[in-house]
């Protein structure tokens, strides 16, 4: 049997390539919508891919599976389960869909997997046991737990009604889940736990670095599971409710698409953006309708000098897709300052898994800001002088959780991700003073406020550095 984990390190996202190496058939689990790289993973190890599979309907991203099958002719196994109003509309009447209930199990070649309901993250989560039949396995090796069972950590239920909206979802959902969870106390301890996502997933608040794990391990050492497996169902609800992160805006946009069905990329490829000249910037700027995102890493240079409303979201650590995500509309026509013309491809492929498809130039960011007049300088000033400011409206946008612990006197606290959902709540103060726990988030809110047309100082510098006598 073949096993590959396909990571995407800028949302912490895992796939699985699994294929049999009899029948040179494979099968790849939660894919992303760039399929090419899992086709030429395919390729390169002598596999054609055969079959795709869902865990569950996403939210942070859009699913690869409509474009594997439609584009590539692959068999899709999708979940039935959930209800009326968690099926996977856009599969239904495709031949080459297989709905899946609980306990159904299918074969990509000798190799056999099992779905099993593990409902909470959504109604109709699935997770699959893959067994090795070819290779003289009559046990499982392993569980594609999704967003069901992390690392050090399970899927958080609340994003029904924390970013999609369905008011009344949360509880029922972490009551669902801790069923799932005790449902695991019939399996092996010795079955690898191989996750959909990892550290700095926004899908769990407490998921672990580590790519895999053990199901034994987990039993001892995730307390979230713990508690689901020794625990009451009282406190587990309001423990796993309790400190999640606030979901970026895009999530619902993404629960309603891979539902209904991500739009199929034209002939099944990337965007191609054209490289901007320098003499377009002016007029393009000016005209005030495109989206300049500025892949810098570096928010004290991009503070210090950058294009007239463009908005920072760096390319390195996995910001690009969360400040894109949070702060653009959809259709939102892009234009990308990168530091080189080698980020350009790899910065399309995280607007595309987002359904940002409206990429269409690109241009140093140096040539850019050599432009005469389309640049501005950030006002800035740092927590330790906040205090000099004692009239100051502050927004603070770090999360709720952090928020409450300790927060500046008077201050608002709107989280960066959910700023465009919760513009009119914004403080209409002149200017606003915005800061966070160590300037990062604040230096992305700062720039998309300015674009909305706010007067805004930008607080650089660690939550712990602002005095005492102006916090709470």
């Amino acid at each position: 049997m073949f096993l590959r984990q396909i990571t995407d390190s800028s949302l912490a996202q895992n796939a699985y390539m699994i294929g049999c190496q009899r029948t040179g058939e494979a099968i790849i689990i939660d894919p992303e919508r760039d399929v090419d790289r899992y086709l030429n993973i395919a390729s390169d190890n002598g596999f054609r891919l055969t079959a795709v599979a869902d865990t569950h309907i996403h939210a942070d991203y859009l699913s690869g599976a409509r474009e594997l099958m439609e584009h590539h002719g692959a068999i899709a196994y999708l979940s039935a389960e959930g209800g009326p109003d968690w099926q996977f509309e856009w599969a239904k009447g495709n031949p080459n869909a297989r709905f899946l209930h609980d306990g159904d199990t299918f074969k990509i070649g000798n190799i056999e997997l099992k779905a099993l309901l593990t409902a909470g993250h959504t109604p109709e989560h699935m997770s699959f046991l893959v067994t090795d039949i070819g290779g003289g396995a009559t046990a499982p090796m392993g569980l594609l737990s999704g967003d069901f069972l992390f690392v050090g950590d399970v899927g958080r239920p609340d994003l029904l009604e924390s970013a999609a909206g369905q008011v009344g979802n949360m509880e029922p959902s972490a009551r669902n889940l801790y069923k799932s969870l005790r449902r695991t106390s019939d399996l092996s301890e010795h079955l690898q736990i191989l996750p959909a996502h990892g550290a700095g997933s926004a899908c769990g608040k407490a998921l672990g670095a580590v790519p895999s794990s053990v199901l034994g391990y987990e039993r001892l050492n995730n307390s979230a599971l713990r508690e689901a497996l020794e625990g009451n169902e009282d406190d587990f609800v309001k423990d796993i409710l309790s400190g999640q992160p606030e979901p970026p805006r895009y999530f619902a946009r993404m629960k309603r698409d891979n539902k209904v069905g991500p739009a199929l990329l034209p002939d099944g490829k990337l965007p191609q953006p054209r490289q901007l000249q320098a003499n377009e910037i002016a007029p393009l700027v000016s005209a005030g309708n495109k989206i300049f995102l500025d892949l810098r890493g570096d928010r004290q240079a991009f503070m210090k000098l950058h294009l007239t409303n463009s908005l920072f979201a760096p390319l390195t650590g996995g910001k690009l897709p969360i400040v894109a995500g949070s702060y653009l509309k959809e259709d939102a026509a892009i234009i990308l300052l990168v530091n080189e013309a080698s980020e350009v491809d790899q910065a399309v492929r995280e607007l595309v898994r987002i359904g940002l498809d409206q990429v269409e130039a690109w241009i140093p960011v140096s040539e850019a800001l050599a432009v005469p007049g389309v640049t501005l300088s950030q006002k800035s000033i740092t927590t330790a002088e906040l205090a000099d400011y004692p009239n100051a409206m502050v927004l603070d946008v770090r999360g709720a959780g952090e928020f409450a612990e300790s927060h500046v006197r008077g201050a608002k606290n709107i989280a960066y991700t959910r700023l465009a959902a919760r513009l009119d709540e914004v403080p209409d103060a002149h200017p606003l003073y915005v800061h966070c726990g160590s300037g990062l988030r604040a230096s992305f809110a700062t720039p998309y406020l300015v674009s909305m047309g706010r007067e805004v100082i930008y607080v650089d510098g660690p939550f712990d550095a602002i005095p005492a006598s102006i916090k709470k």
